[in-house]
């Protein structure tokens, strides 16, 4: 039994479990940390973003298609054409980075596309134009000029130049969701003898209409028209003077909350913040003229 060998079994004890599994849990640990990492810069550069952009953000992912493209929304603009050309996308979607952040309202922003609209479009008629603000909304108000006359005399006729600045309106307005009102409005000077059936309220409410056709004409939907009407001489903007011609325009108002029912909002004209491109105009209550300001001839 000389070659009897003796059995030797030797037990091996693992200490520490591996050393917590060998370290895996560092690599997952790193993975988390990355990842929370990332999702705060991400909400960082979220906040830093404005409103606009991440609409179109949201746009982009919704309807983006691999065979398609580019969502018909953001890849075409109005009648067709490419919404990178900057005659055709609405200006209330231009220069407003940051403008959340600032917490300027609704209202404020809506005011400083428009003025930027008439500075680059519409630099030749801005002695016609007048833009306030009033609760939930802006309005433009397309004033009488012996330069440049937005409709003939005694006429409902609006002319090229209105048709001009109303073109230019209709397109900054139209992809927008703003609810629309159109008003006309009169001097004093009574139009017609004592018995004619055509009076400044049938005039107002005609260049109303006139308004409201051609922004129709161009683009902006029917369905968004709310209110259409004239008010005579009863709401002048030259308080002191209800002859003045001045007091001869339509007006478009824009509502930014569509759940509010639109107001009469002249009663409170120029009260509201008014931001005015006409040098004349200096947005005090119902917009103030300085003394020895020279006045056009009254028509209606």
């Amino acid at each position: 039994m000389a070659d009897k060998k003796n059995i030797i079994i030797k037990k091996v004890k693992k200490g520490g479990h591996g050393g917590h599994h060998g370290g895996a849990w560092k690599i997952a640990y790193a993975d988390f940390v990355t990842a929370m990492m990332a999702f705060f810069l991400l909400m960082w550069l979220l906040n830093n973003v404005s409103e606009e952009k991440k609409e179109q953000l949201s746009i982009y992912f919704k309807e983006f298609s691999v065979i398609d493209g580019l969502p018909p929304s953001m890849s075409m603009g109005a009648g067709g054409q490419s919404a990178s050309d900057p005659q055709l996308t609405p200006l209330i979607m231009e220069g407003t980075t940051g403008m959340f952040a600032e917490g300027k309202s609704q209202e404020e922003i809506l005011k400083e596309a428009m003025a930027k609209m008439i500075e680059e479009r519409l630099k030749e008629y801005k002695e016609e134009l007048i833009i306030d603000t009033f609760d939930n909304g802006v309005r433009i108000q397309m004033l009488y000029g012996e330069g440049n006359p937005f409709f003939d005399s005694a006429s409902s006729q609006l002319t090229g130049d209105a048709r001009n600045v109303l073109k230019v309106i209709a397109d900054t307005v139209r992809d927008l969701p703003n609810q629309i009102a159109v008003e006309g409005h009169t001097d004093a000077v009574p139009l017609g003898g004592p018995q004619s059936r055509y009076t400044n309220w049938e005039l107002s409410t005609d260049r109303a209409s006139s308004a409201r056709v051609i922004l129709q004409e161009f683009g902006v939907e029917p369905k968004r028209m709310v209110r259409v009407a004239g008010y005579a001489a009863t709401q002048p903007l030259i308080r002191e003077n209800p002859e003045d011609p001045r007091n001869r325009r339509v007006s478009i108002l824009l509502f930014n909350d569509p759940t509010r029912s639109p107001v009469d909002v002249n009663s409170t004209s120029g009260q509201n913040g008014q931001l005015s491109v006409n040098p004349l105009m200096n947005g005090t209550s119902g917009p103030a003229v300085p003394q020895g300001a020279p006045t056009l001839p009254s028509r209606n």
